[in-house]
C-alpha cells in the first residue's frame, strides 16, 4: 500500500498569524462596509433598504452630481500620475543605472526622501511656497524673468487639481524610480553584453533591450498607481480641506466619502451613504485591478525571464 502524502501542517501554522491579522483589519471591515451600505437609519432605527442607497447615489441629482464630479477629478488625478510621474520615474531610473554617472547614490537618496515625508508636511509646505502673499514661488519666477506666469494655482478651479497632482508626483516619483531601478539592475549582464556586441548601445540599448524587459515592472507600477490614486485623500484634505475647494474643483472620492460618512460643518454625517460610496470605490478599484490582471499582465509575461 502506497504511503500517503504527508500533510504539511507547518505551512498553515506559519501562515495563520498573517491570515488572522489580514482578515481582522481588511476582510471583516470590507464586509461590514458592504453590509452597512444596504441599510438606512431613520429616527435612530436601522432598516434594511437593499440597493436604495446606490439608487440615490447614482440617480438622485444631488448625490450623482457630486459623485461623478469626484470620480472625474479622481480620474484626472490618476492620469497626471500616469503621464508625468511614471515616465519621469523610468527616465530617472535609466539615468541612475548608468555606470558612468557619479554620485548616483546621493541622487537616489535626494529623490526618494520626499516619499517618506508626512502628507501634512508636504501639503502645508507647498501651500506656503505657492502662496501669492508670502510664498517664495513668485520670487523664484521673478529671478528667471517668468514672474508673469505666476498665478494663485491652488486658488483657481481650473488649476488647483492639476497643481495638487503635480505636488503628489513630486512626493512619490521616488517609488517608481526605485522599482524600475531595481528591475534594470536585474537584467542579466549577458543580455547587455550581447547587445553591445551587436552594436546596440546608449539610448538605443535602453529602448530596444532594456525597456521591453522591464515592461512587467512598469505594469505593476501602473496598477499600484491606479489603486493608490483612487484611494487618495490626505494631500487634498490637508491642502484644500474637506470641502475640496475652490468650488469642489479638487473633490475626489476620498474627500466625498469623508464628508458624507462623518459630516462636515453644516452637513450631517450619513454612515449608510458613506458606506455606499466606499463600496462604489471598491468596485471601481476591483474592476481596474481585474482588467490589469486578466487583460494586460498575461500579455506582459512573454517579456519575463
Amino acid at each position: 500500500m502506497a504511503d500517503r502524502k504527508a500533510v504539511r501542517w507547518h505551512i498553515g501554522i506559519f501562515l495563520a498569524p498573517a491570515v488572522i491579522v489580514y482578515t481582522a483589519v481588511m476582510i471583516v471591515p470590507l464586509f461590514a462596509t458592504l453590509d452597512l451600505s444596504l441599510y438606512t437609519t431613520v429616527d435612530q432605527v436601522r432598516r434594511f433598504t437593499g440597493l436604495a442607497n446606490f439608487r440615490r447615489l447614482f440617480g438622485d441629482p444631488i448625490w450623482s452630481e457630486q459623485f461623478w464630479n469626484a470620480l472625474g477629478n479622481n480620474t484626472w488625478f490618476f492620469v497626471i500620475h500616469m503621464l508625468v510621474q511614471n515616465p519621469i520615474g523610468v527616465g530617472l531610473a535609466a539615468l541612475l543605472s548608468s555606470p558612468r554617472l557619479r554620485f548616483a547614490a546621493v541622487y537616489r537618496t535626494a529623490i526618494f526622501v520626499p516619499t517618506v515625508l508626512s502628507f501634512v508636511i508636504v501639503g502645508f509646505v507647498w501651500k506656503l511656497i505657492l502662496s501669492p502673499l508670502w510664498g517664495i514661488a513668485p520670487g523664484l519666477l521673478d529671478m528667471v524673468g517668468l514672474k508673469s506666469l505666476f498665478a494663485p494655482w491652488l486658488g483657481k478651479p481650473g488649476t488647483a487639481l492639476t497643481t495638487l497632482a503635480l505636488i503628489s508626483v513630486w512626493q512619490f516619483v521616488g517609488i517608481p524610480m526605485m522599482l524600475i531601478y531595481a528591475a534594470l539592475l536585474s537584467i542579466p549582464d549577458e543580455v547587455l553584453e550581447a547587445a553591445e556586441m551587436d552594436g546596440v548601445t546608449g539610448a538605443a540599448q535602453f529602448w530596444k533591450i532594456k525597456l521591453p524587459l522591464i515592461l512587467p515592472s512598469i505594469g505593476i507600477i501602473s496598477i499600484l498607481t491606479f489603486v493608490g490614486n483612487f484611494n487618495a485623500f490626505d494631500l487634498i484634505y490637508v491642502a484644500q480641506g474637506a470641502l475640496a475647494g475652490p468650488d469642489h474643483s479638487t473633490d475626489i472620492l476620498g474627500t466625498f466619502l469623508y464628508r458624507t460618512f462623518f459630516g462636515f460643518q453644516l452637513q450631517l454625517g450619513d454612515p449608510n451613504m458613506g458606506a455606499a460610496i466606499a463600496t462604489a470605490m471598491f468596485g471601481i478599484i476591483l474592476a481596474g485591478v481585474c482588467l490589469y490582471l486578466f487583460g494586460i499582465q498575461t500579455r506582459l509575461r512573454r517579456y519575463q525571464f
